[in-house]
């Protein structure tokens, strides 16, 4: 009896032990499957049989490649993927790729065309014979690049292309004299017309540059803080003063009626401004409420990508963080970000800085030199570059300096003050609740709120019931919440919450018809052929925004290759074994239901620069690239 005792033990516990192992197993299998989206099986490939299917489509090209056809192609760039899976230093999981090469635009071009002679200009160049510079028109035309077309955007859409010869696409407008030909009908229709607006003028750099630049209102606000920190001092050195003597003393200074304040000195005349401030009921006037908001995105929230959002619809855009201090000190390629397009109707900045008195500065010259409806300060950027330096997520914690930086930059606007913050600094320590009621008293209009910490980055989901809490706590002051929307079914459930609007980030990188989506309600199973209309609207943007140059074409394709960099990882509806996609699933290998929906969905470089020749001609030989960004959300 005992024998059978033990033999039935035996095998309960071996079969425990089998069915222990079985479990771990689907355990195992299913946290693989986790991070993964879940696409049809007929769609599903291995790594292998994609890249073949993908080469077999493939052109050959008598250039050599850029990224060396011997090498086995991978899913990411070699860089990306080393830093992804190394699970030691978690430093490396974060920022940007910092090692990855980095051309400029024009050393494509090794002989390029004074400027004097592109525009055709009366007068000879202003710097003679020690101009660096071609002059000889059919010397550059013996060494430039071959044409990419024989329709010009430019030329077409306006009726002239300002850049002559030197524009890729200059069979469309130049005589066989190369002389650049205009179209009077459409130069007469956009006579006076100007698509973009806030160009840095050229009076106001020199100025800058040299210091000359004025403040007053900024210098009358720093003075009222300098005031106020001398009477906190004082008060201070009082009540200390009075606590040693004792509370029996008597004043030494007469005491004013009703406890009133003394009278101030005045130094100088008195204006009407001094006297008479604009209120804030005067400012003016944005309705944020129940729009969607295209977020301010640092490389691909370009002008020519916010007018792609645009005609989806998007209703509020704002430009790229731009640094205050180079602002101040009339940096172009800082003033660059400040463009504004006709179309966007609803248009604001975003400015970066750590000090009152540099920000408020910064509010005061925008105000008086550029046309936006709102400015929004970023105290939301986790980098390190910025952190470290107090701005970004740094003013959170700085709240003293963030109130003095509001209420400053409010004291010189006469457009709404916004400000974009997150959760917090710390990944279990929220602080926005603490920080949001105090930002209704310093007067800000409108309060973004990404619910990560900036150590969460993007590694783990949005909160929105953390969202959800601080709306509340804003009213009556509008609250958009931003984080993982990827589908019109997140739009509504973000909806269901207290926000009072919407904030679209990534989504709209990896889908910039989510806008329509969300409107229409609807799931859009959009074909390839439609996504790469996309993308050659995007390209003549960019050709009319950056130039139809060899400059100004490198510029756009490099661009194009960073917002493919994040294209890449929209699965299209048709494909989905549940909808709608998340934000954070990475997408397995699949096969398209063609070829060009495979390419797309490739996040190989070298398909990224295939995708770029379709519509912006073959790359130089010495064309390398690397994305900016790196997917640390699917990690």
């Amino acid at each position: 009896m005992c024998r059978e005792t033990s033999v039935a033990a035996t095998q309960a516990h071996c079969f425990c032990g089998f069915s222990s192992r079985v479990v771990l197993r689907m355990e195992s299998a299913a946290e693989l499957e986790r991070g993964t989206a879940a696409i049809k099986e007929q769609f599903l490939t291995t790594k292998e049989k994609f890249h073949e299917f993908l080469a077999s489509g493939r052109p050959r090209q008598s250039r050599d490649e850029p990224d060396g056809d011997s090498e086995e192609p991978a899913a990411e760039p070699e860089q990306k993927r080393v830093r992804l899976d190394s699970d030691g230093d978690k430093k490396k999981m974060r920022g940007q790729n910092k090692s990855r090469p980095h051309k400029k635009p024009q050393s494509y071009e090794d002989k390029r065309l004074c400027p004097s002679i592109v525009q055709e200009r009366d007068s000879k160049c202003f710097y003679g014979d020690k101009c660096r510079f071609l002059h000889d028109v059919s010397e550059y035309m013996s060494t430039k690049a071959a044409d990419l077309g024989d329709q010009c955007y430019l030329f077409s859409s306006f009726g002239r292309c300002q850049y002559g010869v030197t524009c890729r696409f200059a069979k469309a407008h130049t005589s066989p004299e190369l002389k650049n030909l205009t179209d009077e009908d459409l130069c007469r229709r956009w006579a006076g017309q100007h698509t973009v607006r806030n160009l840095l003028d050229k009076e106001l750099q020199r100025r800058l540059r040299k210091k000359q630049e004025r403040f007053p209102g900024t210098e009358a606000y720093l003075k009222t803080v300098s005031r106020g920190k001398k009477a906190e001092l004082k008060s201070a050195d009082e009540s200390h003063a009075e606590s040693r003597s004792g509370a029996g003393d008597a004043a030494n200074g007469p005491e004013t009626k009703d406890g009133a304040d003394p009278a101030v000195k005045t130094v100088g005349p008195i204006t009407d401004a001094d006297i008479i401030k604009l209120r804030p009921c005067e400012k003016k006037q944005v309705d944020f409420r129940d729009k969607l908001y295209l977020a301010p995105l640092t490389t691909c929230g370009n002008l020519p990508f916010r007018r792609v959002c645009k005609r989806f619809g998007a209703d509020i855009t704002c430009g790229e963080m731009a640094m205050v201090t180079n602002l101040l000190q009339g940096q172009s390629s800082e003033w660059a970000l400040l463009k504004r397009h006709t179309s966007e109707d609803l248009f604001g900045v975003q400015l970066e800085g750590c000090f009152p008195d540099t920000m408020t500065r910064c509010a005061e010259l925008l105000n008086q030199n550029i046309d936006v409806d709102f400015v929004d300060i970023n105290s939301g950027c986790p980098i390190d570059l910025v952190y470290k330096k107090g701005g970004g997520c740094g003013l959170m914690t700085r709240t003293s300096k963030f109130e003095q930086i509001v209420r400053g930059m409010n004291s010189v606007l006469d457009v709404p003050l916004t400000v974009k913050i997150r959760t917090g600094v710390q990944q279990n320590c929220n602080i926005a609740h603490k920080l949001i009621p105090e930002m209704k008293k310093w007067g800000v209009s409108l309060i973004t709120m990404h619910g990560r910490s900036r150590e969460q980055r993007y590694t783990k989901s949005a909160d929105w019931e953390y969202i959800d809490t601080c709306s509340k706590l804003a009213a009556p002051v509008p609250l958009f919440g931003n984080g993982d929307i990827m589908s019109y079914e997140d739009a509504m459930k973000a909806r269901e919450t207290g926000v009072s609007g919407i904030m679209v980030a990534r989504g709209a990188l990896i889908k910039p018809w989510l806008f329509t989506e969300i409107k229409e309600n609807r799931h859009w199973d959009i074909s390839s052929g439609e996504r790469l209309d996309i993308l050659r609207d995007f390209t003549n943007y960019g050709l009319e925004h950056w130039g139809s140059d060899t400059q100004g074409v490198e510029k756009t394709r490099t661009f194009l290759l960073e917002w493919l960099s994040f294209l890449c990882r929209y699965i299209p509806v048709g494909l989905l074994e549940r909808v709608p996609q998340k934000i954070n699933e990475r997408p397995p290998f699949y096969m398209g239901r063609d070829y060009m929906e495979s390419l797309m969905a490739s996040q190989h470089v070298g398909d990224w620069i295939q995708i770029s020749e379709m519509l912006l001609g073959p790359v130089p030989k010495n064309f390398s690239f690397l994305p900016k960004h790196k997917a640390n959300a699917y990690k």
